[in-house]
């Protein structure tokens, strides 16, 4: 009985703040008051898609399949799911760090996203707790126009051979990884010579090992797009390891941690 009247609470606690949240953030698209429910989740602003998709595009048509809800213009197809940490828009795949989010019977997703999506821009006042939308292309270039095959390729498998049992997020810090190293002077300036580096020896064990061809799996796939457009989960770092097989230590004596997901620690 104590359980059920504490796990009540939490809910009603729960639902109080989400509509507490919700009435507290306006939105405009092009200086129009939008009359829809916006939620403050975690310092991200959430809006319903279906709403928000309509109002910045007049030909969009919304539907719900196979648990997603889908979005249609005759220049965009985007697709969220429920709990899913990503959105997908003309074969690009958007980072949602908190999750895509089904409240109240309606898919929510932060409107930063939404408006990439869209071709649109965002601008945030936090004294008016107000978030405003300019339309602007009304698309998103397609994946296959955006994502470097070669890139791709090689960020893949290096995330398969990395972690292989890691979360999506685990994934998607390894990722980081790499290309923080290709926008540091000290190290190549590529995916592939990042991967392949030996100045100081083998960098990734993958590459000694031969792991690093074998075929990524899809969730790598995934993590690699959703990196190279601009997913972080483990910030500045530049390494990591897995304290439980690792073999020298120098980087947790000689680096500043990071975060940590799942068995890999990262370090900057």
């Amino acid at each position: 009985m104590f359980k059920k009247i504490l796990t009540f609470i939490f809910a009603a606690m729960l639902i109080f703040s989400l509509s507490s949240a919700a009435a507290a953030v306006s939105l405009s698209v092009d200086s129009r008051e939008i009359s829809q429910d916006v939620y403050l989740i975690n310092s991200t602003t959430y809006v319903p898609i279906r709403a928000v998709s309509e109002t910045l595009s007049a030909d969009a048509k919304i539907s719900w399949e196979g648990g997603r809800a889908i979005v249609k213009t005759p220049q965009l197809t985007i697709t969220a799911r429920p709990d899913n940490c990503y959105i997908e828009a003309n074969g690009r795949m958007l980072y949602v760090p908190d999750g895509v989010r089904l409240i109240n019977g309606r898919t929510l997703v932060p409107v930063r996203v939404l408006a990439k999506a869209f071709g649109a821009e965002v601008s945030w006042n936090p004294a008016a707790v107000k978030a405003s939308l300019i339309r602007g292309s009304g698309t998103i270039a397609s994946g296959e126009q955006f994502y470097n095959s070669d890139s791709v390729y090689w960020l893949s498998r290096i995330i398969s051979a990395e972690s292989e049992g890691e979360s999506l997020h685990g994934k998607i810090a390894v990722g980081n990884v790499i290309l923080n190293r290709t926008k540091s002077p000290s190290y190549p300036n590529t995916i592939y010579e990042v991967i392949f580096d030996n100045k100081w020896g083998v960098q990734f064990t993958p590459t000694a090992n031969g792991s690093i061809y074998k075929e990524p799996s899809a969730e790598s796939v995934l993590a690699a797009k959703l990196c190279l457009d601009g997913a972080s989960a483990a910030g500045e770092s530049l390494y990591f390891l897995n304290p439980q097989i690792a073999t020298s230590f120098w980087i947790s004596q000689s680096c500043s941690y990071v975060t940590t997901i799942g068995n890999h620690v990262f370090y900057a």
